[in-house]
């Protein structure tokens, strides 16, 4: 296969990867051959942190290593300052003399067969810049100027698989919200740091008494819930531990009925890569009726099936003691099993928890 005609199937490769995100790692592993690299990646950046795509796993470590130097950051800093539409190497964005005192260079990427990195920033219309890096080794010596020339060639069609997967992401997230529609569901597609990306009409006939999409992320009226939204939010970036409420309850008012919000996370490394979704956000509105089964309840907090009991019956009206004496459970028991209940629900006593389950809320009265 000539040069020319292998230039060709890394392009088609890139136009595949670009609405098939899975097929990114090979395209990397095939662009680290095209540039004489060991690993390449694809970093997207925003002022609220990154996600990354390696060619292989070996990527995931040595990116974290290599941003835990302070030149890591300094490293795509310099390389997005330039503003250079075309590829650059480290001996643009730093001398000589600081590739070998600087300590990412000298104590970790050099000694490691790296230190001899070319990358690319592309900016894309949801907000990210991505950058596209090949790390190869130090001691094989500057790029030759041939093999820049052969990638600034590739790079418009880099460029516009990006535009693309840009473009389809943010099709992907206004897809995913209607289709939550047409079973009924209000939902809206988050991006990090909760970020809107996009919503449907359920979801925004709920604003703002109940959400608002405020610039910053999506948030709830309710200061109490949105407190809880803000942790969730905060689990799913991977901040925080894994078991903060994701179900919260929203108190309904004369107006308004009760609204349960459940926030479930996107997972997957190059699942909708550049969409850059983090997790989907529902809204369920308690209309009043009778009190839900325990599988339902399960099902809404994350109950374990003795906690979705208990929690019916408590709706139901019974008391932790009726609920001991006709379960065969001791008192201790159940109220162990109450106040994990109100937990994982986010709520702090028990009439709130029956006024939310029967439907009707501490201060919802159903209009005539």
């Amino acid at each position: 296969m000539t040069a020319s005609q292998s230039d060709s199937v890394f392009v088609d490769r890139v136009y595949e990867a670009s609405v098939i995100p899975e097929y990114w790692p090979q395209v990397l592993r095939d662009f680290a051959r095209m540039a004489g690299a060991q690993e390449a990646a694809l970093l997207a950046t925003d002022s609220e942190g990154s996600k990354l795509v390696g060619s292989s796993p070996a990527v995931d470590e040595l990116a974290a290593k290599v941003y835990s130097y302070p030149a890591g950051i300094e490293r795509t800093r310099r390389l997005v300052a330039l503003r250079h539409a075309g590829f650059v190497t480290d001996r643009d964005v730093f001398t000589q003399e600081e590739i070998l005192s600087e300590p990412m260079f000298a104590d970790y990427l050099i000694p490691s067969g790296y230190g001899r990195g070319i990358a690319t920033a592309i900016c894309v219309p949801n907000g990210d810049t991505i950058v596209l890096h090949a790390e190869g080794n130090y001691r094989d010596g500057p790029f030759d100027s041939r093999t820049i020339q052969a990638l600034d060639i590739l790079r418009p069609h880099l460029a516009r698989a990006s535009l693309l997967s840009a473009r389809l992401g943010i099709e992907r997230a206004r897809a995913a919200a209607e289709a939550l529609a047409t079973i009924g569901l209000p939902a809206a597609v988050l991006g990090r740091g909760g970020r809107t990306l996009a919503a449907n009409d359920l979801l925004v006939a709920l604003m703002p008494h109940v959400v608002q999409d405020r610039p910053a992320r999506l948030a709830l009226a309710d200061p109490s819930a949105d407190a809880l939204l803000r942790t969730a939010l905060e689990a799913v970036a991977g901040s925080a531990g894994l078991d903060a409420v994701q179900s919260i309850p929203i108190r309904g008012t004369q107006e308004h009925p009760p609204v349960i919000i459940h926030l479930i996370p996107v997972r997957g490394t190059a699942h909708d890569f550049f969409a850059s979704s983090s997790a989907i956000l529902l809204a369920t509105p308690v209309v009043p009726k009778e009190v839900p089964g325990a599988n339902v309840l399960q099902a809404l907090f994350d109950l374990t099936p003795a906690e979705a009991k208990v929690a019916q019956s408590i709706g139901n009206g019974e008391t932790t003691a009726s609920i001991a004496a006709s379960s065969g459970a001791s008192l201790a028991t159940v109220r162990n099993q109450l106040a994990a209940v109100l937990t994982k629900s986010g709520l702090h006593r028990q009439a709130e928890l029956v006024g939310l389950l029967r439907g009707i809320g501490l201060d919802f009265v159903p209009k005539p």
